[in-house]
């Protein structure tokens, strides 16, 4: 029988040579060339409105003693909601939805620029580990809870920021939150709510993701700031404060960990709102998906775009109607 054990280990070495030499080959050439502004993306141009009325940036303290940035609209409110931006942005942009929100004292509003965002992010595009983002989000609301420890709290998202919640959803942390509201939010890259590359938005580096993918299955993070996608946000849209490209921690952070496993682990009210002539997913797959984990209601609204279920007028109606209800309830 000790004539098999040597044979046993060599087939043993041989198939760790070969996962770690295919995740090396994967990752080395697994880098798809930059996007080109021809092969769509998004219509920033409804981001482009005066932002004079929005509020100061404010700081908190995270666990690991770093200052990240946030906005609040104060309302006479027994809510509060944290509004969590999509990709490549910061949280400037909620500026007419959160106004609009504080402004009939349906809740106070937050809008935290995510740690690796802003206008001076420590390193832009890049976070310390897998998982921060709900780490730095369980820590504002530990802070807005000293202030309001009775209050009604909603965490909400758009895009990406709605991949987050969901994330957060299913953390260890998602009961913290009393109701759930995504806008047009991102669940996976392969789901039936999805365009291709996001409607041009969105350029992954899906080699180098799975090269990438397969060390960390192994408990191997030594790569994980090399590069994982990059965005195609036009020139006219740019001041210095976008993102343009995230390394693969951030990438995996803000995203669901398993989008039917975290929607599944949410049992609080749940609103989905989406437009119809959204660039980057399929809207009318949002309630045939989701619904299939957990309760949702879902709104989608006639000729909106992807940015549009932000800034167009005839979104407010919708989240105030659903806060409303939340109050009933």
């Amino acid at each position: 029988m000790e004539k098999y054990f040597p044979s046993i280990f060599m087939n043993l070495f041989i198939s760790v040579v070969i996962y770690f030499g295919i995740a090396a080959v994967f990752i080395l050439i697994g880098k798809r060339k930059k996007p080109t502004l021809d092969e769509g993306g998004l219509t920033f141009n409804e981001l482009f409105f005066d932002y004079t009325e929005v509020p100061q940036l404010k700081t908190f303290v995270t666990r690991d003693g770093k200052s990240l940035g946030y906005r609040h609209y104060p309302a006479q409110s027994d809510k509060v909601i944290i509004l969590l931006h999509g990709s490549g942005w910061h949280g400037r942009y909620f500026l007419p939805l959160a106004e609009s929100i504080s402004a009939e004292n349906l809740a106070q509003v937050y809008t935290p620029d995510l740690r690796g965002h802003g206008p001076t992010p420590e390193r832009r595009g890049d976070v310390d580990y897998i998982g921060q983002l709900e780490d730095d989000l369980a820590d504002l609301i530990a802070i807005i809870r000293k202030d309001n420890p009775n209050a009604m709290l909603i965490v909400g998202g758009h895009s990406s920021g709605g991949g987050l919640a969901i994330r957060f959803g299913g953390s260890r942390y998602g009961k913290q939150a009393n109701a759930y509201m995504l806008l047009s939010p991102f669940l996976k890259y392969n789901a039936p709510t999805m365009r291709a590359n996001s409607g041009g938005w969105a350029h992954a580096h899906f080699w180098r993701i799975a090269g990438l993918t397969m060390l960390n299955n192994v408990g191997i993070h030594w790569f994980d700031y090399l590069d994982a996608i990059e965005f195609n946000m036009p020139e006219e849209a740019r001041d210095g404060t976008e993102t343009l490209s995230y390394s693969h921690r951030l990438n995996t952070a803000y995203a669901p960990r398993n989008y039917k496993k975290d929607l599944s682990a949410i049992t609080q009210p749940l609103l989905v709102v989406a437009g119809t002539a959204d660039e980057a997913f399929i809207a009318d797959q949002f309630e045939p998906v989701i619904s299939q984990y957990t309760e949702v209601q879902v709104k989608l609204l006639p000729n909106l775009s992807h940015m549009g279920v932000i800034v167009s007028p005839e979104a407010p109606p919708v989240v105030k109607e659903w806060l409303k209800g939340l109050g009933q309830q």
